[in-house]
C-alpha cells in the first residue's frame, strides 16, 4: 500500500477533507464514473460543475460505466492501470469489491462533512446506508411504470400483480436482465409478504416458487439492460409496462411529457453511492470532492434535478421544487409517506450470498 493511501486511511489527510480546495491547487483530470443520462446529468449540475467553478484547477471527465463498475474495477486493478478515479456503484457491488481490497475503506466521519448543526456524518446519513467502503448519495427505487395511453381510463394497473396479469392487462412488459426485483417482485406478486421476501428467496424452494412465477409470462417479456431502454420501450409502444428506476421515469414523464405513470406498489429500495478506487493517482483530490459533494447542501441540491431522496437526514427539509419545472420533488422521492407504502428494502446482504447462483441461474433462464 502506498503511502499517500496509509495516509488516508490513518485519518492524516484531515486538510483534504476540510472544505473544497484544502489541497494543493495542481491541475488535475478526475474521471468520475456513474449510470449516465438523467442521473448523470443531475450530479453533474449539483456536484461537478459548482465543484469545478470553485476549483477552476479540477475538470471533471464524465464516464458511464457504472452499470459494469464491479467488472471493470477489477480488471484495471488486475492489470495494474487504475483510471477511474471515483465510481457510481451499488452497494451490494461496493461490498464485494471492498472484500477484494480493490476500493478503500471510508473513516466516514473524517472523511465526510458533519451535518449543519455538528451532527456527524455517522449519525447523519440515514440508518443502515453507509458501509465500510461506501457513501451513499441517494435512496433510489426501482419501480413499475405503464403507459396510460395504453390502457383503458378505468382499467389503468395499479399494483405489482397487474404485471404478472396478462389476460387483463395484455401486452408484452420489459424487464432488467437480472434476477435482482424480478425475483422479488415474483414472491410478492404470488402472496409473499415484503418483510418475508428474503427469507422465502433464501431457500430453494422459494428460489424455485419464484422462477415458476415468472415462466408464467416469460412469452411476453422484452429485456433490458442500461436505465434508458426502459423508458424508450414505452415511448416506442414496444411493451406496456416496464421496469424502470423512479428517476428515469420522472425525467421522461415531468421533463419529457410522456404518458407514463409509476406504481408505486412493491418498490424496490436501494442506495447507490460511491467508492473510491485503490490505487488511483488522484485519491487526495477525490476525498475533497466527496467531502464537498456528500455534504447536506449538496445532497439537497440533487433532489432539484432528478427525483431521488438524499441520503442524509439533514438534506431532507431542504428538499423543494424542480430547478427548472418548478414542481415539488417531495412529491416525487420514493420516500414520500403516500409513495412509501409497501417498499421492499433491497437486501444487498442478501445479494452479497446468493447472488452469484441466482445471477447464472436466472441468465440461463431467458435464454430456455
Amino acid at each position: 500500500m502506498s503511502m499517500k493511501k496509509l495516509s488516508i486511511l490513518a485519518g492524516g489527510v484531515a486538510a483534504a477533507a476540510i472544505s473544497a480546495g484544502a489541497y494543493a491547487q495542481e491541475p488535475v483530470n478526475l474521471t468520475i464514473v456513474s449510470w449516465g443520462g438523467a442521473y448523470t446529468e443531475s450530479q453533474v449540475r449539483a456536484y461537478h460543475e459548482p465543484y469545478m467553478e470553485e476549483n477552476p484547477n479540477v475538470e471533471i471527465i464524465n464516464d458511464d460505466g457504472s452499470a459494469n463498475a464491479l467488472a471493470g474495477l477489477r480488471a484495471q486493478s488486475q492489470a495494474g492501470n487504475v483510471t477511474w478515479d471515483l465510481v457510481d456503484m451499488l452497494p451490494s457491488d461496493a461490498q464485494l469489491a471492498c472484500d477484494e481490497g480493490i476500493i478503500l475503506p471510508i473513516d466516514h466521519d473524517e472523511m465526510l462533512a458533519p451535518a449543519p448543526d455538528g451532527t456527524p456524518a455517522s449519525e447523519d446519513f440515514l440508518p443502515g446506508s453507509l458501509g465500510e467502503c461506501f457513501i451513499p448519495q441517494i435512496v433510489y427505487s426501482t419501480i413499475l411504470a405503464y403507459n396510460t395511453d395504453l390502457f383503458p381510463e378505468d382499467a389503468q394497473p395499479d399494483a405489482i400483480e397487474a404485471l404478472f396479469d396478462v389476460e387483463n392487462y395484455p401486452g408484452r412488459r420489459a424487464l432488467q436482465d437480472r434476477p435482482g426485483t424480478n425475483l422479488e417482485w415474483a414472491l410478492y406478486a404470488d402472496g409473499v409478504a415484503p418483510e418475508d421476501i428474503y427469507d422465502v428467496l433464501a431457500t430453494p424452494e422459494g428460489q424455485d416458487r419464484a422462477f415458476a412465477k415468472l415462466d408464467t409470462i416469460k412469452e411476453h417479456i422484452v429485456f433490458w439492460t442500461e436505465g434508458a431502454q426502459a423508458p424508450q420501450l414505452l415511448a416506442d409502444e414496444e411493451v406496456v409496462m416496464a421496469t424502470g428506476y423512479n428517476g428515469r421515469i420522472f425525467n421522461a414523464a415531468q421533463v419529457e411529457g410522456q404518458p407514463f405513470d409509476i406504481i408505486w406498489d412493491g418498490q424496490i429500495v436501494e442506495w447507490d453511492g460511491w467508492v473510491v478506487p485503490a490505487d488511483g493517482d488522484n485519491v487526495d483530490a477525490v476525498m475533497d470532492y466527496l467531502y464537498y459533494a456528500t455534504d447536506t447542501q449538496r445532497l439537497a441540491d440533487q433532489a432539484k434535478f432528478i427525483s431521488y431522496g438524499p441520503a442524509r437526514a439533514s438534506s431532507a427539509p431542504l428538499v423543494g421544487e424542480h430547478a427548472d419545472l418548478g414542481i415539488d420533488m417531495n412529491e416525487h422521492m420514493p420516500t414520500n409517506p403516500d409513495n412509501y407504502y409497501s417498499p421492499i428494502v433491497l437486501d444487498n446482504d442478501f445479494w452479497t450470498d446468493y447472488g452469484d447462483e441466482l445471477r447464472e441461474r436466472f441468465a440461463n433462464w431467458m435464454l430456455q
